[in-house]
């Protein structure tokens, strides 16, 4: 198509990717109104998008690219799973991340509650605990992850899981090895982008 390229949302939360795909002419927009209808085509980013982004792209006849991470696309397929199953879910993930907006944007408004902390898992009621299913964020802490997991499962033994940990493996293998490094180091730098959980 040659430049513009139009990226919604950035691409991976990684300035060095992003900053070099803007020199090869991506223009990265937070949503699809900011995008001219010139033909150009558009890119969805790996944290995935609600439902209405690709919906609105057709509406608008937009050529789109959704580039959503296969590991965030295997939760976002569980979550429509749990929903036709009539359950509800429990997404565990970081308020406003564009992770948890594409996750929670894929089945229908109050069948999925946010779940940030031990305290929200503490906190969280329910009239029928043998109709809820947990997933979470692929990119966050395993420890604290654990933590509000094992809450849960005291609070509410019925609950579905995941069949696979949703947690992704780079995510899981990066926080083993900051773990392995520390235990020999006095201080560790983690080299990332703020907006990002997996950092």
């Amino acid at each position: 198509h040659g430049a513009p390229v139009y990226v919604r949302h950035e691409i991976v939360h990684n300035r060095f990717v992003v900053e070099g795909l803007e020199r090869q002419g991506a223009v990265f927009v937070e949503e699809l109104d900011e995008i001219p209808d010139d033909g150009q085509p558009v890119v969805f980013s790996a944290h995935g998008v609600p439902k209405v982004v690709p919906a609105e792209a057709a509406r608008r006849d937009m050529t789109y690219v959704d580039a959503t991470c296969p590991l965030v696309s295997k939760v976002h397929a569980e979550a429509q799973r749990h929903e036709r199953n009539g359950m509800h879910i429990l997404l565990i993930g970081h308020e406003g991340h564009p992770e948890v907006v594409g996750t929670m944007g894929q089945i229908g408004a109050g069948a999925m509650t946010l779940i940030e902390t031990v305290a929200d898992a503490e906190a969280f009621a329910t009239n029928d605990p043998s109709t809820l299913a947990y997933v979470t964020q692929t990119t966050l802490s395993v420890d604290d992850t654990k933590d509000i997991v094992a809450t849960l499962r005291r609070r509410f033994p019925q609950m579905a899981e995941p069949r696979k940990d949703d947690i992704c493996y780079a995510t899981t293998n990066r926080q083993e090895a900051v773990k392995a490094i520390a235990e020999h180091a006095e201080l560790v730098l983690v080299i990332g982008a703020a907006n990002s959980s997996n950092s």
